[in-house]
């Protein structure tokens, strides 16, 4: 499974991995701090007593994302390689996934009239070319850099061991809610990076998946309804579009 693992060390704040991300999915230039619907990865920085700390925020990437999994119609999915993937052509828009990350990661189009979600991909596409994410190609320090998970993990972990006074001793994400493919080595305790630390080491679905077993079946077939009243929606304004089309037609004839 494909990763990124992010050294808070090396960073230096340059915004090459933002502009890099912004060219490869046809995004507006960088212009905000904060993560949107048409930004998908930002750096930032904290002060410490040491000096200024740059850091980044994107999507976490879980092994089993909660995002995912309440989903009513699989608009997000956990792909093999690592990303988890969104499928705006199928997105009905319930935005529970906003609720369920809980990196608080995915943001949505309130202002347009055909809203989507905005989130980074793992670069999906350049990974099933053989290629490594944008981001992880353009970094100048190898802050960012992209690998398979588990060699990731262990190069972390040497890190860690070779410089012991340099690094918090732990690998943000190799257990936080079970795992996740974006990876962190900090100077800095990670909740001034934005991550949170009282996160459950299982993953999240497990959670909700016991909760719902204690909800009687008919409940459950709550979101067969929302998918179907969805469908029907789309269905009744594709027919009206087309009674319109058909009404000018025949006032033009």
């Amino acid at each position: 499974m494909r990763a990124l693992l992010f050294d808070v060390t090396r960073c230096v704040g340059c915004g090459a991995c933002v502009a890099a991300c912004c060219e490869a999915n046809g995004l507006p230039g960088p212009e905000s701090t904060d993560l949107g619907p048409s930004r998908y990865t930002v750096v930032r920085k904290t002060t410490t007593p040491t000096g200024e700390v740059y850091y980044r925020r994107l999507c976490m990437h879980c092994l089993d994302p909660a995002c995912a999994s309440v989903c009513p119609i699989g608009a997000l999915k956990k792909s093999a390689s690592g990303p988890v993937v969104y499928d705006a052509s199928v997105c009905m828009g319930c935005r529970y996934c906003l609720q369920a990350c809980p990196f608080e990661i995915p943001r949505y189009e309130w202002n347009s009239r055909a809203p989507k979600l905005g989130k980074c991909s793992l670069c999906a596409g350049r990974l099933a070319k053989g290629k490594p994410t944008a981001c992880a190609e353009v970094c100048p320090t190898g802050a960012t850099i992209y690998g398979e998970r588990t060699e990731l993990l262990k190069e972390a972990r040497a890190r860690i061991a070779a410089e012991p006074d340099k690094y918090v001793h732990h690998v943000y994400g190799e257990r936080e809610v079970g795992g996740t493919c974006v990876l962190f080595l900090s100077n800095v305790p990670f909740r001034r990076l934005g991550l949170p630390e009282n996160l459950p080491l299982e993953p999240l679905p497990n959670y909700t998946g016991r909760a719902l077993s204690q909800i009687p079946p008919l409940v459950g077939s709550a979101g067969i309804l929302l998918a179907g009243l969805w469908w029907l929606t789309n269905r009744k304004q594709e027919v009206a579009r087309a009674e319109c089309v058909g009404r000018a037609g025949g006032n033009a004839a």
